[in-house]
């Protein structure tokens, strides 16, 4: 099945890197390119898009903006210069977040992404873990699970207000934890996806801790939160 897009960048040569890109790629169809975002959501509110090809810089409405203000199913790849958007723009449910130069196999990548089939959120998961030698079990619900801390041979698991200390590593949490949802970023540290707030090279920021990256750990991160930084 052919998918229709469009195409949404205030610089023309990025533009035509995109176009070339799309006409070695079968499953896509350009309907239009624009380097107005007015004029593209004018476009996307009289006809039927199923991914657009969007830039975050624009004048007028940024790339965000427009996202924000596009309805129904259509996907969004964002495609920019600046890898610090990367996860404000996963909040709007883009299908991927293409960094430039856009080379054709990573474009390859993001494309393919579009084409697996979507599933619904999982329902809300849990995490039994023994706090004392009375075998004496608390339930963890890992949608509060923020972060993990890992002291020696005990681990804090901090949900909010709330601190869940446990006789056991990091190691052995990492293993029963869905890797989704949660990854490892430092020798002591594993965090959350949905509550990280923003992040730079050294730090990731949580509601109201800042945790470390390790050097070992940055790579995978980056890789994991963009898909594409490299």
């Amino acid at each position: 099945m052919q998918l229709n897009c469009i195409i949404v960048d205030d610089e023309p040569p990025a533009i035509r890197v995109l176009e070339n890109h799309i006409t070695r790629t079968p499953a896509l169809h350009c309907l239009a390119t624009f380097t107005n975002t007015i004029e593209a959501l004018h476009f996307l509110q009289r006809n039927t898009v199923d991914v657009i090809l969007l830039d975050i810089q624009m004048p007028h409405l940024s790339g965000l903006q427009l996202a924000r203000l596009t309805e129904g199913p259509t996907r969004i790849i964002f495609t920019t210069a600046y890898p610090e958007y990367a996860l404000q723009g996963f909040e709007y449910n883009a299908a991927d977040y293409l960094l430039k130069p856009i080379s054709f196999e990573r474009f390859c990548q993001a494309i393919g992404k579009l084409q697996m089939p979507q599933t619904s959120p999982p329902a809300p998961r849990y995490l039994f873990v023994k706090t004392d030698g009375k075998n004496k079990y608390i339930k963890v619900d890992l949608a509060a699970l923020q972060y993990i801390e890992g002291l020696s041979n005990y681990v804090i698991l901090h949900c909010g207000d709330q601190k869940i200390t446990t006789y056991s590593t990091l190691k052995n949490l990492e293993a029963q934890l869905p890797s989704g949802d949660f990854i490892r970023v430092h020798k002591s540290y594993i965090v959350a996806f949905a509550h990280i707030r923003a992040t730079d090279n050294h730090c990731i920021q949580l509601p109201k801790q800042e945790i470390p990256i390790g050097e070992v750990y940055r790579e995978a991160f980056f890789k994991a939160i963009g898909g594409m930084f490299y």
